[in-house]
């Protein structure tokens, strides 16, 4: 993610800031990709501290207006829940906007988000059809831990499961064309088989012995779907990875130069190294506050192939070219 510049004044905004550092009101206008300080402020700022801006006075911004059903608040911690989910979100459409999707240029469907609150049972998330359902209570620091551990997860946060699921959708949207199906089933698999009886042997039995050199988590190996949708998240984690690593005036001897973008590179193997590369030195200073690394996976050659094939239908994928 970007780092941007302060409309008003000396210093820099960060993607989430409300204000800036003498409390003047900004929000970020994702078509510009820059801070304004002045309304139309999307409808839920105040609500949920939406930082975005809006068309009109008294309308959502892009991101909010995708949602077609918003919590219950009447449910424990609901509102701020879907407040961290919502900007979770935000920041994911930001990365794809980078290549195009669902801004106003892009012509296809954009998701429609379902975020709901749990009561005594878990909502089950997922993607159907263009709608991504997702649980706000998975923000719960309790919650996520626990699901991780129960799992065996070595990643879960709200932006990785915005990234998993809008993978879903952004698979259903390519599948349109014939061109793609046939490139993904010689690269993933035939998506046809059955997927409720694929998770069911995936949690009876486990992955298979050699995932490792198949698949980049133990979960993408249970069907094709989530092979794509996992391959998809973990190219946005590196890419986003990477560009976060520029936008902070980090460097290293494997960045092309200061001003590389990575959402313009269009070698998807020259990405893929060098923000691999990035996340081996990130994860030992985490180390060194005793913290979890900060990208647990090792890619093999075999998920790089998978993780080229993808970058290469994102990166020109929603203008059809």
């Amino acid at each position: 993610m970007r780092i941007f510049a302060n409309p008003v004044g000396a210093g820099s905004l960060w993607f989430d800031n409300l204000a800036t550092a003498d409390g003047t009101p900004v929000a970020y206008d994702p078509q510009a990709r820059a801070f304004l300080p002045m309304p139309p402020f999307c409808a839920n700022r105040e609500r949920i501290g939406c930082n975005w801006t809006a068309a009109k006075e008294g309308e959502f911004c892009r991101s909010c207006a995708m949602t077609a059903l918003a919590p219950d608040p009447s449910i424990a911690n609901a509102i701020p829940n879907w407040a961290q989910t919502e900007a979770a979100k935000r920041w994911v459409l930001d990365n794809l906007g980078r290549w195009h999707w669902f801004r106003p240029e892009d012509p296809g469907a954009r998701p429609v988000f379902h975020l709901l609150a749990e009561g005594p049972s878990p909502v089950p998330m997922g993607h159907a059809a263009g709608v991504v359902t997702i649980s706000v209570a998975e923000v719960d620091p309790v919650l996520l831990t626990t699901r991780r551990e129960a799992l065996q997860e070595p990643y879960r946060t709200m932006i990785g499961h915005m990234r998993h699921e809008i993978g879903h959708m952004l698979w259903w949207r390519l599948s349109l064309r014939e061109d793609f199906l046939k490139a993904f089933r010689a690269m993933f698999g035939d998506e046809r088989i059955d997927y409720p009886a694929a998770l069911r042997y995936h949690y009876e039995n486990g992955p298979p012995a050699e995932w490792r050199q198949l698949y980049l988590t133990s979960y993408a190996s249970a069907h094709p779907h989530e092979d794509w949708a996992e391959t998809t998240a973990h190219l946005l984690h590196l890419t986003d990875i990477a560009d976060s690593f520029v936008a902070t005036g980090l460097s290293s001897p494997e960045m092309p130069d200061p001003g590389w973008d990575p959402y313009s590179e269009p070698d998807p193997e020259r990405l893929i190294h060098i923000a691999a590369t990035l996340t081996v030195g990130v994860n030992h200073v985490n180390r060194s506050m005793g913290l979890a690394d900060l990208y647990p996976f090792v890619l093999s050659d075999y998920a790089r192939r998978k993780l080229a094939f993808v970058h290469s239908w994102l990166r020109r994928g929603a203008l059809g070219l």
